[in-house]
């Protein structure tokens, strides 16, 4: 069994506590990933699970086994990192099959690990090669391969795509995915990028300064995000978000004294509320939101449209093509359930604001 599980876990570097009490727990073949602004604890809770890092409080387990205070080669976890750290002077079959000779696991059994992992990664025309003669994505698949050959209860991912270019790590992410699915061995995956996060994870924690502001599935953070630090987290590009109150049920009224009308009633009866709409819930009208766009970006498939609304920033995506240029009038739709109402709070700074 490799079930993780983290209870009540704390970090503190001195008087300085940076996680404050994490619980989770890890079903046996789950992919999860560790997304959240860079500082938010993600990486050094991974390396507290592997073993790198001491635990201040708090008990982490893998499989029935408190691993508090077992060494990380004794956790059966394998872990790959951004850097690939791959031995230049070594082919990429003694790189794959190094830390089993290490172990003394015989050589004829290293040798069919390594080859296995060669065809799962499509590295088996590269395995006679060093380092220096293999492209970004094929050393990261080389690292890859080194934790495959262990046959770990765990893996343990920290932002292993960072130096990839943004072509290359799509790619990644499709093989990374496919490489689960073929496995189902635990993950666990640390990014800063939500994409990635979204793209990959059965189960998405989201944390921010320390402690988790929210886990699910992707899609569920996506469309019911509790805090206004998820919603502005998830999603690119980001929710949209107007600070005011409803003056009576149907208007919302912002900061500024502009008043726009709600498709709908306010059930709730809240007053003073954050209002946000992602880019792509809005919809061009004969008659709306008024906001004047100020940037068209055309990607072919779709329209990404900067406008301002009551002074505000705010981005909207258009599936297809669209006639707006900068300084047209636009006016604004969307649908009633696709309004996001947050209790009062400081924006994030992830979020679009005037200043943007």
């Amino acid at each position: 069994m490799s079930i993780v599980g983290l209870n009540n876990v704390r970090k503190s570097y001195g008087n300085v506590e940076v996680l404050h009490g994490i619980s989770m727990h890890i079903p046996d073949g789950e992919f999860v990933a560790l997304v959240g602004p860079s500082g938010c604890g993600k990486s050094t809770l991974l390396r507290m699970i592997a073993g790198l890092e001491d635990i201040t409080d708090g008990e982490i387990t893998i499989g029935e086994r408190v691993v508090n205070d077992v060494a990380p080669k004794d956790r059966d976890i394998a872990m790959v990192f951004q850097n690939y750290a791959l031995y230049p002077h070594m082919s990429v079959r003694d790189n794959m099959g190094f830390a089993l000779k290490q172990r003394g696991v015989a050589r004829v059994e290293i040798q069919a690990r390594v080859l296995n992992a060669g065809k799962i990664l499509g590295l088996e025309s590269l395995l006679d090669r060093k380092p220096r003669a293999l492209s970004g994505g094929q050393r990261q698949r080389v690292a890859m391969g080194r934790a495959i050959v262990r046959d770990p209860n765990v893996f343990l991912f920290d932002e292993p795509l960072s130096n990839l270019d943004a072509k290359l790590r799509v790619q990644m992410r499709s093989e990374i995915k496919e490489l689960h699915q073929r496995l189902g061995t635990t993950t666990i995956y640390v990014t800063h990028d939500q994409v990635e996060a979204m793209t990959l994870a059965d189960r998405v924690v989201v944390m921010n300064g320390g402690v988790v502001e929210q886990e699910g599935p992707p899609l569920e953070l996506y469309d019911r995000p509790k805090t206004l630090f998820v919603a502005a987290f998830i999603g690119s590009p980001p929710m949209n978000f107007l600070e005011g109150e409803i003056v009576d049920r149907t208007v919302f009224q912002l900061n500024d004294g502009t008043r726009l009308r709600l498709p709908a009633a306010d059930q709730q009866g809240r007053r003073r509320i954050t209002l946000g709409v992602r880019p792509e819930h809005f919809t061009l009208a004969s008659e709306g939101w008024p906001a004047t766009v100020s940037v068209v970006e055309p990607t072919g498939s779709e329209t990404q449209i900067t406008a301002r609304l009551a002074g505000h920033l705010i981005r909207i995506l258009i599936r297809g093509r669209t006639n707006a240029k900068p300084g047209d009038t636009i006016y604004l739709d969307v649908t009633p359930d696709l309004i996001h109402m947050f209790a009062p709070a400081p924006l994030p700074e992830i979020a679009i604001t005037e200043d943007a």
